[in-house]
């Protein structure tokens, strides 16, 4: 069933079993898991079915630190949210990542990777994947001419990846439109969250819009997933009765933002051509490829991230502007045309490469960002048109993240070395091991994560291992917010997979209450 708040008549009463604010992957994931339930679902949307420049602009904000896109463009506010442009590469994170490294501060999840499985294999459903397996001898089976790079398997393996298309707001707004049990509400912009007197139960939420209308939302729970950006903004708004924000009894609400650095970080010169499909993705078209990785032992030994290699076609790379620099229009229409044309632009010149430079790799790191409590969301001064303070980030890296990608390259080149393909070249911004800065055209992967991380400790985090905020009975928070570290992989597999055992767990309250 869809409302569209705006018609609605001003101050009405909204009232559901469960509150879902958001409606991207993981708002919509757990939608769907509710779906022909007895239970009344109210999935809250801030925006309408397309672009609209005025709710966009509601994500405008600052940034300070290392240089990011602009806050405004970072993210989509509509229906399916920023599936409506993502790249669609999924991988599960690796059982290192949860783990509590000593190297690594602030690292260790409460929970582990076999905690989440069950949940992997049934995040592959809404994301239309194959299915849950990411071992390369199951894919060599499957695909032609996946030949891998004759590496020592003790340092070196292959991390496999799977491709979505599933742009959610095409594909599940139907399905979400004529569910009888699951309302949708587009334009209800949650502005507030009210709790009973003692700060431990969520009462109700508070919705405006464009057209002058608030709106009250009543539910029994409450799940927050507006992405870890907004996540954080709309817990320390919700100031009224708790000066500091809700779960921000501890100062950590916004803390520990985490993206992913990608960074084109060095070239591969191969002595031969490699006959090989396993390193090569074409969008749309690929259902399966893999990216370099270091074993969790080499990790351990080198005290350093986890991250991953992927190859491209350097004739091409090496004309391609950083995205930091092409994705800098407030539109993210507009940033995405440029971001083509960068591509357009480099396919045109690298047409008459020829000689050696044909077998030829850029190396592109993606890498989880060391866990910074200084890296973080607060609440900027100026107030958006809803009358919402909006979002300042200042993005931090460390020493490790620099030192962890200088490493990765000098272990990789002394494999290729030992194998006899080819030779590594470093991009000068790693050849000096004093320098630990980075420079302005240092890429992110729009991948926003931490911000409300999860941990047994109220310390030490800001939602329990099933994603509940500490001391708040029934406020829960769904998606990337919950990471306590960021893996190599692209967050949306694993945001939806936490989602899914979220929407699980509340199910199993309900059944036992």
């Amino acid at each position: 069933m869809h409302i569209d708040a705006r018609q609605l008549n001003n101050n009405s009463l909204i009232e559901g079993d469960i509150c879902i604010i958001g409606a991207g992957a993981a708002g919509i994931s757990i939608a769907l898991d509710w779906m022909d339930t007895p239970y009344k679902v109210i999935l809250l949307e801030g925006g309408g079915f397309e672009y609209d420049d005025k709710v966009q602009e509601l994500y405008a904000g600052k940034t300070t630190g290392q240089k990011y896109y602009p806050l405004k463009s970072s993210r989509l506010h509509y229906f399916g949210g920023t599936t409506g442009h993502w790249a669609g590469m999924c991988s599960p994170f690796d059982d290192v990542d949860f783990k509590k490294r000593d190297w690594v501060g602030d690292s260790g999840w409460p929970i582990t990777k076999k905690d989440l499985d069950p949940f992997y294999a049934k995040a592959h459903k809404p994301l239309q994947l194959g299915p849950y397996n990411y071992e390369y001898e199951y894919w060599n089976k499957e695909l032609p001419n996946l030949n891998p790079f004759p590496l020592d398997e003790q340092v070196v393996w292959n991390k496999m990846w799977q491709y979505s298309q599933a742009r959610f707001g095409k594909l599940y707004n139907k399905t979400i439109i004529n569910s009888k049990n699951v309302h949708l509400y587009t334009y209800a912009n949650v502005m507030d969250i009210l709790t009973n007197e003692s700060g431990t139960q969520v009462n109700e939420v508070t919705i405006k819009n464009h057209q002058g209308k608030t709106h009250k939302v009543r539910a029994t729970h409450f799940i927050m997933a507006c992405g870890a950006t907004q996540n954080a903004r709309l817990l320390l708004a919700s100031n009224s009765q708790a000066p500091k924000g809700l779960g921000n009894d501890h100062d950590l609400v916004g803390r520990y933002f985490m993206e992913h650095l990608e960074i084109a970080s060095a070239e591969l010169w191969l002595f031969k051509r490699f006959p090989t499909d396993l390193y090569r993705w074409h969008y749309g078209k690929t259902k399966s490829s893999a990216e370099l990785a270091l074993t969790e032992e080499i990790q351990k030994e080198k005290r350093i991230l986890n991250g991953t290699v992927s190859l491209s076609r350097l004739s091409l790379a090496k004309n391609l502007k950083p995205k930091i620099e092409t994705w800098q229009d407030d539109d993210p229409r507009k940033s995405r045309e440029k971001l083509n044309e960068s591509y357009d632009d480099a396919g045109e010149a690298s047409k008459n490469e020829t000689g050696n430079i044909r077998k030829a790799f850029q190396l592109n790191t993606r890498i989880e960002q060391a866990p910074n409590p200084n890296s973080r969301v607060t609440l900027g001064k100026e107030k958006d048109a809803l009358g919402m303070p909006k979002t300042q980030l200042h993005w931090e890296l460390t020493a490790l993240d620099k030192r962890s990608i200088r490493t990765i390259y000098q272990i990789l080149g002394q494999q290729v070395g030992i194998a006899g393909i080819g030779r590594i070249k470093l991009h000068e911004f790693l050849r000096d091991p004093e320098d630990d800065t980075f420079s302005d055209s240092t890429n992110a992967g729009w991948h926003h994560m931490g911000t409300t991380r999860m941990s047994n400790n109220p310390k030490e985090g800001v939602v329990d291992s099933n994603c509940k905020v500490h001391g708040i009975g029934n406020l829960f928070v769904a998606g990337s917010a919950c990471f306590t570290t960021s893996g190599a992989p692209n967050p949306t597999l694993t945001l939806v997979a936490l989602s899914l055992r979220l929407s699980q767990h509340i199910k199993d309250i309900i059944n036992n209450a």
